[in-house]
């Protein structure tokens, strides 16, 4: 019995921590965590916008769990695979400065999406830019998106990705169009 009660106390160890933590995070737009199609898009349009325009990082932030990752994947010009593990304020710190002085512009143009109870599993394919009305790719790769349903909105736990190079291009299943409203 006094295994089960200490399993039981270490098991909600976490859900304490969160709950925590949680408080001082920013409150996210309700609309922003609806469904997973809006947390997806404000993904998306929280990172974007022109030269010189500053994002809304506080609304970045509040689209994930506190602990929640970004983790970009590349191939080293030594042919090593390599990863980088960020917070969202390492993201911001990194990346921010970048997309907010050169312009980024980032659009889901394909989705395959798998789903067990509150766990939801996106690939999602991507296509940047740096000024929306650009005809020439910046990049173009795969987000793989962890999200979760808290009982009362949606939460990114991580995002992984790697962006297409020419001798690892995106597989023909992730660059299916989207149905029109997605």
């Amino acid at each position: 019995m006094k295994r089960l009660s200490l399993f039981l106390i270490v098991l909600l160890l976490p859900i304490t921590a969160l709950a925590q933590t949680d408080k001082d995070w920013p409150t996210a737009k309700t609309e922003d965590v609806a469904s997973i199609d809006a947390i997806i898009a404000a993904l998306y349009d929280v990172i974007s916008g022109p030269a010189g325009e500053k994002r809304d990082w506080d609304r970045m932030r509040s689209l994930f769990i506190p602990e929640g990752r970004l983790m970009p994947t590349f191939k080293s010009q030594d042919g090593n695979v390599g990863y980088r593990l960020w917070s969202v304020d390492d993201y911001i710190n990194t990346a921010g400065s970048n997309l907010e002085k050169n312009g980024f512009f980032e659009v889901e143009i394909s989705r395959k999406q798998e789903t067990y109870g509150t766990l939801v599993h996106l690939f999602s394919t991507y296509e940047s830019r740096r000024n929306a009305d650009d005809t020439e790719l910046l990049a173009r790769g795969i987000n793989s998106i962890q999200v979760m349903h808290d009982g009362s909105r949606w939460r990114i736990v991580s995002v992984f990705w790697l962006g297409e190079t020419e001798d690892n291009s995106i597989p023909k299943k992730y660059l299916k169009k989207m149905r029109k409203g997605k």
